[in-house]
């Protein structure tokens, strides 16, 4: 029997670091054909096309042709529907993979997910050689778990057992205990002292031996990421969670997503400041897009966490694609019609 894929999975909260830590892998991959699900909230695929923007090609010289973009919700929420199939896909195609990277959501609970590497189906194919969790050094040194504690906490479900309990503590407990490895990011937004901190602490909530290592723009080698041989499927009772009884949770129904595109050009100076304004105005947790910028010949990618917005440029504008701007938002009780004219009245 043909040895089993190994797959890992990189878990973490919105704005970790978790797309960025992707692309650095396929952009260093040293020969490895390396296929990604990712799993995306929102009606376009942003993360997945910021992936396949590394320009990973086959043979024949198509881009990335093993990224498959999950758009339906939390992965661990899912995984008895699209998942199987993707996975059943992929196991096709086992020929041309020799890893599988899956990247969670934000609200994602890692343990529903390796528990899906037990089924029939995939046992056979496929395993999970690891679970990375990407944390935000700048929020822990600052005595938070995210960039903006309210916005994540919202988005978590609401669960009558736990109301003794912080929501956001137990979802960050359950991911560093199925932890192989903890990436510490921001870490050049803090000082040397804010960081041993922030380590001390992990390295408490970790089982022994599990790692954290610091990570500036996503950077690690392929040495340290891959290649745990966990089987972390077969060790789940070494990984306690909180949700270990629970047979399904649900999200916040509130939370949903505002999509807007549109062929017009922006400056920067005049669209970051309405973003920012939204935010004031609205419980927005997340804006990501690509920006159509006056005068600019680069592609710009828009990056939002709470109130920190940022806008880079990943590539040039291919002679064959509209420059387009398109943004997703997510939030809890959206005004949609607020946001599209506000954005571009």
């Amino acid at each position: 029997m043909a040895a089993k894929i190994p797959v890992t999975i990189i878990t973490g909260f919105l704005g970790s670091g978790k797309t960025t830590l992707i692309r650095q892998q396929l952009q260093n991959n040293q020969g490895r054909r390396i296929a990604v699900l990712v799993n995306e909230f929102g009606e376009v695929g942003i993360d997945g096309d910021l992936l396949k923007s590394c320009t990973v090609c086959d043979e024949e010289g198509g881009a990335a042709p093993n990224i498959v973009e999950l758009t339906n919700g939390c992965l661990c929420c899912t995984v008895q529907e699209e998942f199987l199939p993707t996975m059943q896909e992929l196991m096709r195609r086992r020929d041309q993979i020799d890893h599988i990277l899956i990247e969670t959501s934000g609200l994602a609970l890692p343990k529903p997910l390796v528990q899906a590497f037990r089924w029939q189906e995939i046992r056979h194919s496929a395993t999970v050689d690891g679970v990375v969790t990407v944390v935000d050094g700048e929020a822990l040194a600052q005595g938070k778990f995210v960039g903006d504690l309210d916005a994540l906490n919202a988005q978590r479900q609401s669960d009558p057992s736990l109301a003794h309990e912080t929501p956001i503590e137990e979802l960050l407990e359950d991911q560093l205990a199925c932890a192989d490895l903890v990436l510490l990011t921001k870490t050049d937004l803090i000082d040397r002292e804010q960081q041993q901190r922030v380590e001390d602490w992990l390295q408490q909530e970790l089982r022994p031996g599990v790692k954290v290592i610091p990570c500036k723009q996503g950077t690690i080698g392929a040495e340290i990421l891959l290649g745990f041989n966990s089987a972390v499927e077969d060790d789940l009772g070494n990984r306690p969670s909180h949700h270990d009884t629970e047979e399904e949770h649900d999200h916040d129904e509130d939370i949903s997503s505002v999509f807007f595109m549109a062929e017009r050009e922006f400056l920067s100076a005049e669209l970051l400041p309405k973003l920012k304004q939204l935010v004031a105005e609205q419980e927005i947790y997340r804006i990501k897009g690509f920006v159509h910028v006056k005068d600019k010949p680069m592609r710009g990618v828009i990056q939002g966490v709470a109130d920190r917005i940022e806008l880079t440029y990943d590539r040039l504008w291919r002679k064959d694609e509209k420059r387009q701007t398109r943004l997703v938002v997510i939030g809890k009780n959206l005004d949609r019609e607020t946001i599209i004219k506000q954005i571009a009245p």
